[in-house]
C-alpha cells in the first residue's frame, strides 16, 4: 500500500504510454523527408532519363546496355575470347534493303505507331488464349528502348520499356528510331548492327547489301544466337523467302521515303507469318 492508501494496479504499472508531442513530431518529421528523399530521386531519374533519350537523338550512342550485359555474362563464364564486333554507320550508309527487311520482318506498323502496335498485342494475347505459343508483339521503337536502355527479364524491366518507349516516340523522329535499331540490333554471337553484320558474313559494308542477303539477316533477329546468318536452316531459309514478299508487298525501297516524310501510305494487309 503506498501513502495514500491506493494499492497501485499491476495493468496500471504496465500500460503503454502515449508518446510525447515532441517524439510524434520527430517521427512526422522523418517519413516526410524521406517521402522528399524519394520525390527527389524519382524526380532526378525521370530528368535524366529525359536528357539522355534526348541527347542520342543527335549523338550516336557507343554502346548498348544488351552489348554490356552479353559482355558481362561472357565474363561470368569465363569465355575471355568474347568480342563485340559494333560498328556505327548513318542511315544513308545502309542499303534500303536492310532497312526495310526489318521493318517486313519485325513492325510492319513501324511508320503508323506511336511506340506499340495494340493490334498485333490483342492478336497475340487471342492466340495464346487458344494454347498457341506466345508471338512476340514488341516494336521496332520497343526494342530500341530494351535493347539501348534496359536489361532482359522481369515486369519492372517492361514497365521501363514502355516508359522510354514513349520517351523515344516523343523525341525522335522515325528514322532516328530506325537508324538506332540497325546499328544497334543483334545478328550474331557478339555481331551488332547491320555494318558489322554485312562485314562479317558478306564481307561487304551495309550499303552494298542485297535484297537477299538483307532478308536472311532479318530472318535471324528474333534469336541470333540459334539461328544463324552464314548457316541458315530450312527454318530461317523459308523465313527469308517470307520476308522477301513482304518487302514485295510493302513497295520495297520506296517505302522508306513516306517514314524519311512522317507520312507514309497505308501499309498492305499482311500474309500470315511462317
Amino acid at each position: 500500500m503506498n501513502s495514500s492508501g491506493a494499492s497501485a494496479s499491476p495493468r496500471d504499472s504496465f500500460s503503454p504510454r502515449t508518446p510525447a508531442p515532441s517524439l510524434r513530431l520527430q517521427r512526422g518529421g522523418c517519413l516526410g523527408a524521406l517521402f522528399k528523399l524519394l520525390a527527389l530521386a524519382v524526380l532526378a531519374c525521370v530528368v535524366l532519363s529525359c536528357l539522355a533519350v534526348l541527347t542520342l537523338r543527335w549523338v550516336h550512342p557507343f554502346t548498348s546496355a544488351y552489348m554490356l550485359e552479353a559482355r558481362a555474362h561472357a565474363a561470368s563464364e569465363r569465355n575471355w575470347g568474347y568480342r563485340t564486333n559494333y560498328e556505327w554507320v548513318n542511315l544513308e550508309q545502309i542499303s534500303p534493303n536492310a532497312a526495310v527487311a526489318v521493318i517486313a520482318s519485325e513492325d510492319q506498323q513501324f511508320p503508323f505507331h506511336d511506340g506499340f502496335d495494340f493490334k498485333s498485342i490483342r492478336e497475340s494475347v487471342r492466340a495464346s488464349e487458344h494454347g498457341k505459343k506466345l508471338r512476340g508483339a514488341s516494336t521496332i521503337s520497343q526494342q530500341v528502348a530494351k535493347n539501348l536502355f534496359l536489361w532482359n527479364g522481369g515486369f519492372l524491366r517492361k514497365a521501363c520499356e514502355a516508359y522510354f518507349t514513349v520517351l523515344i516516340e516523343a523525341m525522335w523522329p522515325k528514322e532516328r528510331i530506325l537508324e538506332v535499331y540497325l546499328n544497334i540490333a543483334q545478328f550474331g554471337d557478339g555481331v551488332y548492327g547491320v555494318e558489322a553484320a554485312a562485314r562479317h558474313f558478306y564481307h561487304k559494308p551495309a550499303a552494298r547489301l542485297t535484297s537477299g542477303e538483307a532478308a536472311v539477316l532479318a530472318a535471324v533477329l528474333p534469336n541470333p544466337i540459334k539461328m544463324h546468318v552464314d548457316r541458315p536452316s530450312a527454318y530461317v531459309m523459308s523465313r527469308r523467302e517470307w520476308i522477301l514478299g513482304q518487302m514485295r508487298d510493302l513497295g520495297g525501297a520506296g517505302y522508306l521515303k513516306g517514314i524519311e516524310n512522317e507520312n507514309a501510305p497505308p501499309a498492305p494487309k499482311r500474309r500470315a507469318s511462317r
